[in-house]
């Protein structure tokens, strides 16, 4: 039942560099590119189009409203992702209540207030997401957050409350994001805590009253802080060490009970109920091999029921028997992963999201009462059904100095036909590096996974040092270490295929998105001989001009990215961080390289990716840049996210040899240009002649 989230830097949110969650993401080789290999996907394995992997889903984060009459989606309206409605009985009566014509929707969820939704929307990719109510009788939609470059941050809904919702907005200082009440009923808002006291995340309770709050320290460390009166005042404090597992996750309804995650005295994180007003503690769940993830809290009481932790998959512990026998039924879907989208408010219903590596999204209705009957609602991806999809085998790599790296092994159909996860024969492989670093890869479905073992690569995913998830521990061990131990941790990764046969050395690409694109430029720079070719999506190249460019709202953050990485305020650490900067390196790339850039991406910015093409260019190096003038941080459109990956899938057909689908009508829609580098991948410069970019805000 893992429940996703982006890492988003937010307020509230811990801010981390996506340095994932790309699309979902030519150079004529220079001399000493490797001969491609044979194609490894024989033609009776089906081609699954791009279309279908990578084109809107037919409909995807279903959600119930509190009073359980209304389920609700996202959805295609006229190519664009929008809202959708009807009655839980009928939804042969669907029909949509927004009408978006840009980027589309794709966060929404339910207030209180009867027949009231809400939406999160940015503009290009900037990420100054906007918060939006849709009233279902007149179909009106209100920004509740009307101001330019603000990022608003939804900090608390109450059913006691029900035409209220609490906000942060920036509006007034870019850094820091002070605290409203918004009235839904007609979108005005009341000032309920001016922030000039640098906090970063609020904790409010059922009365929208904030209860707690976290504010970082100068040392990285951050205060727990909490309300007494009208004065804030030091409740707990969290060392540099615990910051990144450490830290209040939630507040019960009444506000007597805090929640924490917490590794302090310890390596992983544990799940903590704390008692308020005696200041007692009481341990949830905890486990030795990782750090406790999601939680399952009652939608009335907000009091923790059930905590997840994953190492290889996601494992559930109730920890409130009412919901113990739920569980068990929710396992009997099958051997995949449960997802519990959301509860009625007198959780007599759940929606849920079912899904297992080689199968996309199911989702299915759950009525508690009786037997506990489940009832599918549809897929979010029908089109894959019957599929030729691969499964996915979680591994544990060990590293040169004794680390333990979780790890995910995807094998196209054909080098695996008996299905134990093993090769019959070396294929080429793709390493796909997270982003973050301070994230981590999961077992699950991925279009982009499947998209690349279709095509006859093998794919590994590694939870290298600095991964989050896996104690506080490995997550530290990543500490000054960008372009050094974490990518040992990689190299160590392909050593590993390569010593079981899963791959030959010469033939593996490196490949990733944010981090993942940091990673890619590492790998043909530092180890320029490693990897037969690389595909950087909107990842850093200068990590002094990186640091220098943060959105202005991760100032919360800031003294953690200096001590993880390097600090941009000494000469020592500038020095570092051009030490570890590809663009320092850039006359060692000899490999084909493919880039792929948002133009509004506020985390990365499009000078990344500039300075290392210019400085190829100014050098003769062989590039190809691809660039969106209407995405950010990765490739949200879909449009998008095909055109990137079609030229890609040439890009990665002519270094590696696997099957290519022609890039055909798959831009279509999209506003791709090319900068640099067209007439290197076979077939991109004829696609480009005929097409006429469509930019959508």
């Amino acid at each position: 039942m893992r429940q996703s989230a982006a890492l988003l830097p937010c307020l509230f949110f811990f801010a981390a560099i996506l340095l994932s969650g790309c699309g979902r993401e030519t150079d004529a080789p220079p001399p000493a590119a490797e001969s491609p290999a044979a194609p490894a996907a024989p033609p009776e394995v089906e081609l699954i189009t791009r279309e279908v992997l990578f084109g809107n889903p037919e409909r995807a984060s279903v959600q119930i409203s509190p009073d359980g009459t209304t389920l609700s989606w996202v959805a295609p309206r006229e190519g664009v992702m929008n809202v959708w409605v009807a009655p839980v009985g009928d939804l042969a009566a669907a029909r949509a209540v927004t009408a978006d014509t840009g980027r589309g929707i794709r966060n929404h969820f339910w207030s209180y207030r009867p027949g009231t939704l809400l939406y999160v929307r940015d503009s290009g990719g900037d990420e100054n997401f906007h918060l939006f109510a849709v009233e279902l009788a007149s179909g009106e939609s209100r920004d509740l957050t009307p101001f330019a470059a603000t990022t608003a941050s939804v900090v608390g809904l109450s059913h006691r409350h029900p035409d209220a919702v609490l906000v942060g907005m920036n509006d007034r200082d870019p850094q820091w994001h002070d605290l409203y009440r918004v009235d839904l009923r007609d979108g005005t808002r009341s000032l309920v805590e001016k922030n000039e006291q640098r906090i970063g995340q609020y904790l409010a309770d059922g009365e929208l009253q904030p209860r707690f709050a976290v504010r970082s320290r100068p040392d990285g460390g951050a205060d727990v802080l909490q309300r007494k009166g009208d004065a804030w005042v030091p409740f707990d404090s969290i060392g540099f060490e615990d910051s990144l597992t450490t830290g209040p996750v939630g507040l019960s309804d009444d506000g007597a009970t805090l929640y924490l995650r917490d590794s302090r005295e310890r390596d992983t994180s544990a799940m903590f109920a704390l008692d308020v007003a005696s200041g007692a503690r009481s341990l949830l769940h905890q486990d030795a091999r990782a750090d406790v993830g999601d939680w399952l809290a009652d939608p009335v009481t907000g009091r923790v029921q059930a905590v997840s932790v994953n190492y290889l998959r996601d494992e559930w512990t109730a920890v409130d028997d009412a919901i113990r026998a739920d569980l068990d039924r929710l396992a009997t879907l099958g051997p995949g992963e449960v997802s519990v989208n959301a509860r009625t408010l007198d959780d007599r219903v759940w929606v849920l999201a079912y899904s297992a590596a080689e199968s996309p999204v199911q989702y299915y209705r759950y009525d508690r009462d009786g037997d506990g009957t489940l009832t599918r609602l549809f897929s979010a991806r029908p089109a894959l059904e019957g599929a030729p999809l691969v499964p996915m085998w979680p591994q544990e790599i060990r590293s040169r100095d004794g680390l333990t790296l979780v790890s995910y092994l995807s094998l196209p159909a054909a080098a695996d036909p008996d299905g134990d996860g093993k090769t019959n024969a070396p294929v080429p492989m793709v390493l796909l590096v997270h982003g973050g670093p301070w994230a981590r890869d999961y077992y699950g479905y991925s279009g982009m996974i499947q998209w690349l073992a279709n095509r006859g690569y093998a794919v590994l995913n590694v939870n290298f040092r600095g991964s989050t998830g896996f104690g506080k521990a490995f997550t530290n061990a990543g500490d000054g270490e960008w372009a050094a131990k974490m990518h040992d941790d990689l190299l160590d990764a392909v050593d590993w295929a390569v010593a079981r046969g899963v791959t030959r050395r010469d033939q593996v690409a490196i490949m990733g998105g944010s981090y993942g694109g940091y990673a890619t430029l590492v790998g043909l720079t530092f180890t320029p001989d490693t990897f037969a070719c690389g595909v950087d999506i909107v990842g850093p190249s200068n990590l002094n001009t990186l640091l220098a460019t943060v959105p202005p709202y991760w100032a919360s953050f800031f003294e953690q990215l200096a001590r993880r990485m390097g600090d941009p305020r000494t000469d020592a650490g500038r020095a570092w961080l051009t030490e570890r900067s590809p663009l320092t390196r850039v006359d060692q790339i000899r490999k084909p390289l493919l880039i792929g850039q948002g133009a509004n991406d506020p985390r990365v910015k499009q000078d990344e990716s500039d300075q290392i093409v210019n400085a190829m260019t100014a050098r003769n190096i062989p590039v190809t840049y691809v660039l969106f003038p209407d995405e950010g941080h990765g490739f949200q459109r879909p449009e998008n996210g095909k055109a990137f990956n079609a030229v890609a899938e040439g890009f990665l057909g002519q270094c590696l040899g696997g099957r290519v689908q022609p890039i055909g009508e798959d831009f279509a829609g999209s506003s791709i240009q090319v900068p640099a580098g067209a007439a290197q991948v076979p077939g991109l410069e004829q696609a480009l002649s005929t097409h006429a970019g469509e930019v959508r805000q």
